[in-house]
């Protein structure tokens, strides 16, 4: 998915990480993609970039779109990040550079790996169901592995763990001795997690690792904080369990991994290291080189927008 904002800023992110457990509940701010399709942005957001690699979390939905297109994104560049493609209701059908078509439907993983570069369009299939729910997540890739060749995946089926009053879906990494297909170059996990009301868990975790929770339906108290809907909660370092209280029938998304060492710039769908670097790919782009072409999407590409005057410069933020 894209960042479809024709002013967007630069975000400077990594080693931001709380050194121990906290509760920030953080909200989003609507942002419009596409003509018919408003998603919440969680991160990156005012009080947060990032959560281990987890550098970009939309979550969009539930929107009835039967008499609707529903979601429509030309074709875009990526660099430097994995797109995660969630959904819990609809579907999308993804189309890339390395010519890939799939159609990705609910609790399956789209994994889409940019590398030096792809491009791709994301939309929702002529024929298609009334509701569309989801989220779509980046990871930003370590500075080793960044310049790797771009790759999709797809993987209708994922491995579940569980309890009384909680089913978990795991999308990205490992969970409880579950490990998901999904290829991923830094240690973190992402799953979905799906409680019963008056469900109470303490669902075991890495105290080296930092959290964060998105809701998407329902009503849960995490660790005595309630989470509704278009919000997340930052949950911090050096947890060994969670506690879980279901206030009604709800699901999460549980996001996780090693605090992300590295100083990187976000601008656009580009992640990278240098102003230079990013004002590079720019120009490839909006010139038809380097990202490839997607072919089949009905409508023009994407144009790149004009960079913010002055330098991008990355800035960590001490622990």
């Amino acid at each position: 998915m894209s960042n479809l904002d024709v002013r967007p800023t630069p975000d400077r992110c990594g080693r931001e990480a709380a050194s121990g457990p906290v509760k920030d509940l953080l909200t989003g701010r609507t942002v419009q993609l596409g003509e018919s399709t408003q998603v919440r942005r969680l991160l990156p957001n005012l009080g947060r970039r990032m959560v281990g690699a987890w550098c970009f979390v939309d979550h969009y939905g539930p929107d009835d779109i039967a008499d609707e297109p529903g979601m429509q994104v030309p074709p875009h560049p990526h660099m430097g990040l994995q797109t995660v493609s969630w959904l819990h209701e609809g579907s999308v059908l993804h189309r890339d550079s390395l010519g890939s078509l799939q159609t990705v439907r609910p609790y399956e993983l789209g994994l889409m790996t940019s590398g030096r570069a792809i491009a791709h369009s994301e939309e929702s299939p002529r024929e298609h169901a009334r509701l569309l729910h989801g989220a779509q997540l980046w990871v930003a890739l370590p500075d080793a592995h960044r310049h790797t060749a771009p790759a999709f995946e797809h993987h209708p089926e994922l491995p579940r763990v569980g309890a009384d009053g909680l089913d978990a879906k795991l999308i990205l990494g490992t969970l409880d001795g579950a490990a998901s297909p999904g290829t991923t170059y830094s240690a973190l996990v992402g799953a979905d997690l799906t409680l019963r009301e008056d469900a109470e868990h303490r669902l075991p975790l890495d105290p080296g690792f930092e959290y964060a929770v998105l809701s998407m339906t329902g009503s849960v108290d995490v660790d005595g904080v309630r989470v509704e809907p278009g919000s997340i909660l930052y949950l911090g370092c050096g947890r060994r369990e969670l506690p879980l209280r279901a206030r009604t029938d709800a699901s999460l998304l549980l996001l996780g991994g090693e605090p992300f060492e590295e100083e990187l710039v976000m601008w656009w769908n580009f992640v990278g290291r240098t102003h230079e670097e990013i004002a590079r790919a720019r120009e490839e782009w909006n010139a038809g080189t380097r990202f490839g072409e997607v072919h089949g999407y009905a409508g023009a590409r994407l144009r790149a927008p004009e960079l913010p005057p002055g330098p991008l410069k990355p800035r960590g933020r001490a622990r």
